[in-house]
C-alpha cells in the first residue's frame, strides 16, 4: 500500500517532536529518489519521493552512498548542511510535508529554506525553496510539456498541489445534492473533516442505493484510503462490498468514529500480514479480514515503514542499480538454455548411430550382389533375431564400397559428436548453474559495493564488456555479512560468488562449519566455531541464514547441507562459487528475515 494522508499525519505527529530544533550534520542521497538527513543525536530522517513507496520516517537502515554525489544532493548540502530544522508540518489531510529549515545563505547570513516532500505516488517530488517561496530546484523537474497545470522549475514560485474542489452544503446545497446523486466526482470531493451529520445524511439519501458503499465513500470524500472505505462498509453493512442500501443505517456512526480518530490523533502503527508476510499497514486495528490475516503493532510508525518497505526498497535498488546486469545475466541464461536445447536434440540423434554402423556392415556383406547405380539395398539383417529384411537407402552416384564407407563415416562422426556433445552439455549446465547463482546474487544485493562486485565478476567472465577504466571515487573493500548467534558464535555470509570463494577457501578455518542450501543456489555460510563443537541452536540459526540468503527465501522450509570446511573443495577450473563437498548432514530450515535482522552485527 502507498502511504495515505492519515498514516502520513501519524508519522509527522510522531517525528516532529524528535527532529525540531536539531542540526543537520550531513546530507546523503543513497538512491535516485531518496534523501537522508543525518541529524544531531544520530537520528536519520528519510525523505523518499519514490513513485511506488513515497514516505517520511526516521530510519535505522544504513544505506550505501554512491561514489559520486548526485547534483541534487550537492545542492541540498550547499544550502542546508549545518542548518537547523525549525518546524515539520503537514498540510491538513494532504500528502505534502514541509520542513522549515534555518541555515546560512550564500551571503553568510541566516536565511530560511523549505524542503517540501510531495508523497503523491507517481507525482512524488522533493522540492527545495528559498525564503521568498521561489523554487531553488526539484528532485524531478516538471516543465510545461509534462504538466500544463503545475510546473516545478527553478525560479518559479512554489504552489501547493491544486486542492480538490469542495462543494459546501451551506453555500451550495443544490450542488452538493447533485454531487451525491452522481456518486461523487473526481474533482468534486468533500473533506471528511468538514462534513457534519446533517450534510452527510443529505448526501447519503441523495445517492443511488445500488452503488457500493466503499466506492461512494471514495468518490465523495478526500483522504479516505481504500482500506478504510472497505472497513467502514464492513462495519456498517457486514461486508466490504455491500451496497449503500445495506449500510445506510450505521454508515454515519462508522464515518464519525473514523473522523474522531483522525482529529484526536490517537494512532496505532498496525501491520497486516498473511503467512508471516506483511501486505498492508494502517493507523488503527481493522476487522474486515477477520481470521484471514494477523495484525501486529510496531513500536513506532518509523519502525513500521522501515520494516514494511525493506524488501520493496531492495527490489527498487535492483531495478535501478542492477538493471543492466540483470538484463545481461537473463539474456545470457536464456541464450544458453536455447543452446542446450539444440544440443540435446543433436545428442538424441547420435543415440541411433548403431543403425548407421549396421547399414555399412550389411552393405559390405552384400557387395557380391550389388552394382553401381542402385538406389537401395534390401538385405537380411542378421543383427536382429529372425533376420528380418531391411531396406538401406543408397546414393546412386556412389559405388557399393563408397556407400558402405559413407555409412561408416557417419557412424564415426555421430560417435565423436556424442562424446563432444556430452562434454559441451556438461559445461553448459555448469555455466547455467553459475548464471542462476549470479541472478540470485543480483536480486539479493544490498549495497552499491555488492553491485560493483557482481559487475566485476561478470566482466571477468566475459559477460560484460570491460571499458578499461575503474569506477571513479573510493572503492571500499567488500566484506561478507556478519551475524552472531544467540550463543555468541560468529556467522559469515557471502555476498557474491567471488566472495563465497574467498570466504570458504581462505577466510574460514578448517574446523569451522560450512552451510549451503541443497540443490538450489545461495550464499556460502560459515559458522565460526573456534575449534569447538557448535551448539544445536547456532547450527539451526546458521542454517536459517543460509535458507534466507538463497533462492528459497520466499518459500517454506529449505533443506540445508552442512559440514566442516575441511570437507569442502573447489574443483580445478570451476566457476566462482562452485564447490563439491562430502561427509555432510542435512537440516530443514525456515528462511527468517526477522532473525537475520536480529542477529546482524551492525
Amino acid at each position: 500500500m502507498a502511504l495515505d494522508a492519515v498514516c502520513l499525519q501519524a508519522a509527522v505527529r510522531e517525528i516532529a517532536p524528535q527532529v525540531e530544533g536539531l542540526k543537520i550534520e550531513k546530507i546523503q542521497q543513497p538512491a535516485r529518489d531518496q534523501v537522508v538527513l543525518l541529524l544531531r543525536g544520530s537520528r536519520r530522517l528519510l525523505l523518499c519521493a519514490s513513485a511506488s513507496q513515497p514516505r517520511l520516517n526516521l530510519t535505522e537502515v544504513l544505506r550505501d552512498n554512491p561514489s559520486q554525489a548526485p547534483m541534487f544532493c550537492m545542492l541540498l548540502r550547499k544550502h542546508l548542511a549545518g542548518g537547523r530544522i525549525i518546524t515539520l508540518r503537514q498540510e491538513p489531510l494532504e500528502r505534502v510535508v514541509t520542513l522549515e529549515i534555518e541555515a546560512m545563505n550564500e551571503l553568510g547570513e541566516m536565511g530560511r529554506f523549505s524542503l517540501v516532500l510531495e508523497a503523491m505516488n507517481r507525482h512524488s517530488n522533493l522540492i527545495l525553496c528559498g525564503g521568498d517561496g521561489r523554487i531553488i530546484d526539484c528532485m524531478r523537474r516538471v516543465d510545461f510539456e509534462m504538466s500544463q497545470q503545475r510546473q516545478g522549475l527553478p525560479g518559479l514560485y512554489y504552489q501547493l498541489p491544486t486542492p480538490l474542489d469542495k462543494l459546501s452544503l451551506l453555500t451550495d446545497p443544490e450542488g452538493a445534492v447533485e454531487l451525491a446523486r452522481r456518486g461523487g466526482g473526481a474533482q468534486e470531493k468533500r473533506s471528511p473533516l468538514e462534513v457534519e451529520e446533517q450534510e452527510f445524511r443529505t448526501l447519503l439519501e441523495s445517492a443511488s442505493p445500488e452503488i457500493q458503499t466503499d466506492k461512494w465513500l471514495l468518490d465523495t470524500f478526500t483522504a479516505i484510503a481504500p482500506l478504510w472505505a472497505r472497513e467502514m462498509a464492513f462495519r456498517a453493512g457486514g461486508s466490504t462490498d455491500c451496497l449503500l442500501s445495506a449500510a445506510v443505517g450505521r454508515l454515519w456512526l462508522e464515518f464519525d468514529a473514523w473522523r474522531r480518530l483522525v482529529r484526536q490523533g490517537e494512532f496505532l502503527p498496525v501491520v497486516l500480514a498473511r503467512d508471516g508476510k506483511p501486505f498492508d499497514f494502517t493507523f488503527a486495528p481493522v476487522l474486515q479480514y477477520e481470521n484471514a490475516c494477523e495484525m501486529r503493532t510496531e513500536e513506532s510508525f518509523s519502525q513500521l515503514l522501515d520494516h514494511f518497505y525493506a524488501q520493496r526498497e531492495q527490489a527498487d535498488r535492483v531495478r535501478q542499480k542492477g538493471q543492466d546486469m540483470l538484463k545481461t545475466a537473463i539474456n545470457a541464461r536464456d541464450r544458453l538454455r536455447r543452446k542446450l536445447s539444440m544440443q540435446a536434440q543433436e545428442y538424441e540423434k547420435t543415440r541411433d548411430r548403431d543403425a548407421l554402423r549396421i547399414s555399412g556392415e550389411l552393405i559390405t556383406a552384400n557387395l557380391y550382389r550389388m552394382e553401381r547405380g542402385m538406389a537401395r539395398l534390401e538385405a537380411e539383417n542378421y543383427y536382429e533375431e529372425g533376420c528380418p529384411r531391411r531396406v538401406i537407402p543408397l546414393d546412386v552416384r556412389l559405388s557399393p564400397q563408397e556407400n558402405a564407407a559413407k555409412y561408416f563415416k557417419r557412424y564415426n562422426k555421430a560417435k565423436t559428436a556424442e562424446k563432444m556433445l556430452a562434454q559441451l552439455m556438461a559445461q553448459g549446465r555448469e555455466e547455467l548453474a553459475y548464471l542462476e547463482s549470479v541472478l540470485q546474487e543480483i536480486q539479493q544485493a544490498e549495497s552499491e559495493q555488492d553491485f560493483n562486485d557482481i559487475r566485476a565478476e561478470l566482466t571477468e567472465g566475459g559477460y560484460i564488456r570491460s571499458h578499461g577504466r575503474k569506477q571513479p571515487g573510493f572503492q571500499r573493500k567488500s566484506e561478507p555479512r556478519h551475524f552472531r548467534t544467540d550463543a555468541g558464535l560468529l556467522v559469515l555470509v557471502g555476498r557474491s560468488n567471488r566472495q563465497n570463494d574467498k570466504l570458504t577457501g581462505k577466510t574460514a578455518d578448517r574446523t569451522d562449519w560450512w552451510f549451503h542450501t541443497q540443490k538450489i543456489h545461495g550464499s556460502h555460510v560459515i559458522l565460526c566455531t573456534n575449534g569447538v563443537e557448535p551448539d544445536e541452536g547456532s547450527i539451526l540459526q546458521a542454517a536459517q541464514l543460509a535458507a534466507y540468503y538463497s533462492q528459497g527465501r520466499d518459500g517454506g522450509k529449505v533443506a540445508v547441507d552442512y559440514t566442516p570446511v575441511k570437507y569442502v573443495k573447489k574443483p580445478a577450473g570451476a566457476r566462482p562459487g562452485m564447490v563439491v563437498y562430502t561427509t555432510y548432514r542435512t537440516i530443514l530450515a525456515q528462511p527468517d528475515g526477522e532473525l537475520a535482522q536480529r542477529l546482524a552485527v551492525k
